[in-house]
């Protein structure tokens, strides 16, 4: 479980203050609840980010635990540093607006013929309630050829998950290389 630290001032000093200290800016936000302004140890905070298991993970702070999503995060435009991460909590047995990541299983026809990959969407909008959320959508590209390409209608539908995408969008295809 990643620990974070209450944020008494959310001035701009403090913010530079804990950001010189190593620390990762962030807010905790969720429909019913009051917002928490904190703060997490960077390095940690991005250990545990790559390695967790599932899109949700629990937080503790100021000696409360809450169970989020990462809803949003700014980077520093010139050395791409993370600066702030939005944290949403998660409230089992309403429908929400997820995002969730595209995996690709298999490999492609088409890369024999001298065709590309082309991720299109690399996270699909859907709406579930927190209990169905997917860690991912899964597709198998294994039969495109050169010109071929995953449509969102043609995407397996999931239990309890409606992907918010018109079904003529293009998730995944392959194209030819110049």
């Amino acid at each position: 479980m990643l620990e974070g630290i209450l944020r008494e001032s959310i001035d701009k000093q403090t913010t530079k203050s804990l950001r010189r200290d190593g620390y990762l800016i962030a807010n905790i936000y969720g429909k019913g609840a009051e917002n928490i302004h904190c703060a997490f140890k960077k390095n940690e905070f991005m250990k545990f980010v790559k390695n967790k298991p599932s899109l949700k993970f629990k937080v503790k702070v100021g000696g409360k635990e809450h169970e989020v999503i990462i809803q949003d995060y700014q980077k520093d435009p010139v050395t791409n540093d993370l600066l702030h991460v939005d944290l949403r909590i998660l409230n089992y047995g309403e429908a929400s607006i997820f995002l969730v990541p595209v995996k690709t299983v298999g490999t492609p026809i088409g890369l024999k013929n001298k065709g590309v990959l082309i991720m299109s969407k690399r996270r699909l909008k859907v709406k579930c309630k927190p209990e169905n959320l997917p860690d991912a959508i899964t597709i198998d590209v294994s039969g495109l050829d050169v010109g071929d390409t995953v449509l969102v209608r043609e995407v397996e539908p999931l239990e309890g998950v409606t992907i918010r995408h018109p079904g003529s969008d293009a998730v995944v295809g392959v194209i030819k290389a110049k």
